[in-house]
């Protein structure tokens, strides 16, 4: 190993940071124990960082007791858990990251305006069940262009289509073209729905991937968007590898190749980066580590007011 390259921007997105906040919030209100409906983010480190200071991560609603509070994850709800969260009586703290918000808020514009809605995303991902629990009637899921080939539904002259926020950019292209050309008539949102976050780190590992001959995604296996950061770096002919902990890395890595680049998915702290990068040196600090920096990000979004300004009253 002659180097290692940082893609940036990497690791956590304004999403995130505001999910991670809003639980920080909720423990300095209402104290341990605190419900949070699926984990926070998908990232096990922070899971557990969480549950070591008393959060409980349940996926059903009927796992927390009537009258406690509960946190909607970054990843957003079907309004039937927040009517199966009103019959608990559960005082709710929603966490939802805005950009998907944003495509809930869509789905329920075109069902109220008639609109048959075809959504782009992954089968049984707690983001595509709560965006389709907005519509449950009026929406069908394909995952690939070749579903989008295979789709069989009735004629519609109200057509939307929709999509994760946390897809493959250039996955979501294809199926988007394939939809169009059978469907031309088909709506879309004014505004693409993958989030900045997702097109920014996977455009960093296009240019990331054309300078290494190994990119190592730094997150978890059940993070969408690390997932496709590995599967872009692999489609432009580079080996990659998705890890969580330093603990996975292959020695033979270090002697095999020249450049290695290094990314992270939206919800991976950047301490893991560290740790894997400190591993990967083994004590050899004259090995260079560049920092390919290919866009600025400047998104944030910030809790509600009133939970702030509890959270400090509280202190």
């Amino acid at each position: 190993m002659e180097k290692i390259i940082l893609a940036a921007p990497r690791g956590f997105c304004a999403g995130v940071a505001f999910a991670i906040e809003v639980v920080d919030l909720a423990l300095k209100i209402h104290g341990a124990p605190l419900y949070v409906r699926h984990a926070i983010v998908h990232n096990e480190w922070v899971v557990r960082s969480f549950e070591n200071r008393g959060v409980i991560f349940v996926e059903t609603i009927d796992e927390i007791p009537e009258g406690m509070p509960v946190v909607f994850s970054a990843h957003g709800v079907s309004p039937e858990v927040r009517t199966a969260a009103a019959k608990r009586n559960l005082t709710v703290i929603d966490a939802t990251c805005p950009l998907v918000t944003k495509v809930h808020n869509e789905a329920k514009h075109f069902a109220k305006k008639g609109y048959f809605i075809i959504y782009i995303g992954h089968e049984g991902h707690v983001e595509a069940e709560g965006t389709m629990g907005e519509a449950p009637d009026r929406m069908v899921l394909v995952e690939t262009p070749a579903d989008a080939e295979a789709l069989e539904i009735e004629h519609h002259e109200k057509l939307a289509v929709l999509t994760q926020t946390t897809l493959s950019v250039d996955e979501v292209k294809a199926t988007m073209e394939v939809l169009k050309r059978r469907f031309p008539h088909i709506h879309t949102a004014s505004k693409e729905d993958i989030c900045y976050a997702t097109t920014n780190r996977q455009s960093a590992i296009r240019e990331l991937a054309n300078k290494c001959d190994l990119v190592l995604i730094v997150g978890s296996t059940t993070s969408s968007n690390s997932n496709r950061l590995r599967e872009v770096a692999e489609s432009l002919g580079t080996e990659s590898h998705l890890l969580l902990t330093p603990d996975q890395i292959q020695p033979a890595w270090r002697t095999d190749h020249k450049v290695i680049g290094i990314s992270s998915g939206a919800s991976t702290p950047e301490q893991l980066v560290e740790e894997v990068i400190e591993r990967l040196l083994d004590g050899n600090y004259h090995i260079p580590v560049e920092i390919l920096e290919t866009i600025k990000e400047e998104v944030s979004f910030r809790p509600p007011r009133d939970l702030i300004e509890l959270a400090m009253s509280k202190s």
